[in-house]
């Protein structure tokens, strides 16, 4: 096998199960190499078969001595390969190579005192001697195997670091990969470079090139249909293609007329001129309102919308592939904005590149068949931002905050209506104008303004008594979306959109502010 460029192979970071497995594979793109992230359970000739220029073991919940758990092949660290382990990947390390891993009955849990040795350590090398970790162990290493030195140490684990220059073999017991681990952004970088020689070339421009070049590649001469939301993911992942295939490229976007504010126009004004992209619009807002009409309960009204896409895109791609065949020029793809987490969650992207399109975008018929192209498929979020930035996608749908695909329709509890989608967006507006003037625009990590259509409140406005609709701001801090917090909002800005909403949209007299968490409360309201 022909061994490829050092810059341009992986650093793997093997999963144990551990709930910070993408956390390590973004610390080490953020120290500029590039990730990935595979199963404890493939075989090491798997490994090694992607030619890894460094291995990363992550922690996770089993004890070493429990029935069953992971162990590591002692065969992985004869290969040559640099490997660092981390808490249990540390143990399992330390037991394979013939250390001694015990039950103390010591367990240490968040923010520890660590001794470390920084003098001649490739670990430590710049740091202090003292530091706070993040431990989370039961088990601990009491004896590093034969021809390792230890290099830290904390109250109840003795052997708490340990290296092997030779070898280029290295463990800690605390994870370094969390911010509260002060120095442990610094120890990855350290054994990336002092440890494993890697150059930082895992750069943004050098991203965008080679996502460019690898879908130009894929789609050679041939046509490639995309459907296109105006959220980040989609819309970069159109750039993409389109800079690398021009005109072979047509993006469908279905207008549902439940977007906000501006963003329909957004996307076919701004991104079109941006990137060039050729885009058919296809206005089914009046459907979408039939659709709906009559309907309360938040998944009646999902499906409704759903249902009503997939007939309406089925349609439009429909149009395009025969436009495109009666030119001859087939349509033989569909770019999918598949992101890193969601190939991880999915079982790691093993398996076959052509799928049926109608379990992509929601639902095209069988007879629709098309081989996908995931330019976003290597990224993550943060990642695909500064690619789309790179590439000239506008500002306003980089950093544009996640939306659910059903749009406004699940944010108005009751009827969705033409006029309370008028009324929502407006409030809408006016909340995104101020956190935008706030500059709290990426402090934040999103805010639902949801429409309490079927409640309604009494107010005084002017000299008269008012018997309008609440309006409810959910602003939130995540950054995975599987937890979250309401973000802290100052008082000033929250008083300006009050003020500004129960002055200027006429059916509402009231807001209120969401501050539970998740869980147990979701981010929509349905």
């Amino acid at each position: 096998m022909t061994e490829a460029p050092l810059e341009s192979r992986p650093v793997l970071v093997v999963d144990f199960g551990a709930q910070y497995a993408q956390l390590i594979a973004r610390r080490v793109r953020e120290a500029s190499c590039y990730s990935e992230i595979v199963p404890h359970t493939m075989p090491v000739e798997r490994m090694l078969a992607k030619q890894p220029s460094a291995i990363v073991l992550s922690g996770g919940p089993s004890s070493v001595y429990a029935d069953g758990a992971p162990a590591v092949d002692p065969a992985l660290f004869e290969a040559g390969v640099p490997v660092l382990g981390i808490c249990y990947g540390f143990q399992a390390m330390a037991r394979a190579l013939g250390g001694d891993v015990a039950h103390t009955g010591q367990r240490e849990y968040g923010g520890t005192p660590a001794r470390v040795q920084p003098q001649d350590s490739t670990l430590f090398h710049g740091q202090t001697d003292e530091q706070s970790v993040w431990m989370s162990h039961g088990d601990s290493v009491q004896r590093a195997p034969e021809g390792f030195r230890v290099t830290a140490e904390t109250v109840g684990t003795p052997v708490a670091a340990f290296e092997n220059d030779e070898r280029r073999l290295y463990g800690v017991q605390w994870h370094p990969e969390v911010v509260h681990s002060t120095f442990g952004q610094r120890v990855i970088e350290n054994f990336l470079a002092r440890g494993a020689g890697l150059e930082r070339s895992w750069t943004t421009a050098g991203v965008a090139e080679e996502l460019v070049q690898r879908v130009r590649e894929q789609i050679g001469d041939a046509h490639v249909i995309c459907g296109l939301s105006g959220g980040v993911d989609s819309s970069v992942a159109a750039a993409i293609v389109q800079k690398a295939v021009g005109d072979q490229l047509t993006c469908v976007f279905v207008d549902h007329g439940l977007l906000r504010d501006g963003e329909a126009e957004q996307v076919e004004r701004d991104f079109v001129e941006a990137t060039g992209v050729a885009l058919k619009v296809v206005d089914a807002s009046q459907k979408f309102l039939d659709a709906l009409a009559g309907l309360t309960d938040p998944e009646e009204k999902r499906k409704a919308i759903g249902r009503e896409f997939i007939r309406t895109f089925e349609q439009a791609a429909r149009e395009v592939v025969g436009e495109a065949a009666s030119d001859g020029h087939p349509v033989k793809f569909l770019v999918q904005g598949t992101l890193y987490p969601d190939v991880v969650e999915s079982g790691g992207g093993e398996g076959a590149a052509n799928i049926k399109s109608h379990h992509n975008v929601g639902g095209l018929p069988d007879d629709l068949q098309f081989e996908l192209v995931e330019p976003l498929r290597t990224l993550f979020k943060d990642e695909v931002r500064a690619v789309g930035l790179e590439l000239g996608v506008p500002e306003g749908i980089v950093w544009r905050q996640p939306f659910p695909g059903p749009g406004l329709g699940i944010r108005i509890v009751g009827e969705v209506t033409a006029e309370r989608l008028a009324t929502l967006r407006a409030a809408d507006r006016i909340v995104r104008e101020e956190l935008t003037a706030a500059e709290l625009d990426r402090t934040i990590w999103q805010c639902p303004v949801v429409l309490l259509a079927d409640v309604r409140s009494v107010g005084v406005q002017g000299d008269g008594r008012t018997y309008g609709h609440p309006i409810v701001l959910r602003p939130v801090s995540s950054e995975d979306a599987m937890t979250a917090d309401w973000t802290r909002l100052p008082y000033d800005v929250l008083a300006r959109i009050s003020t500004r909403i129960t002055n200027e949209v006429a059916e509402v007299n009231r807001v209120v502010l969401d501050v539970t968490s998740k869980p147990p409360g979701t981010i929509e309201w349905e």
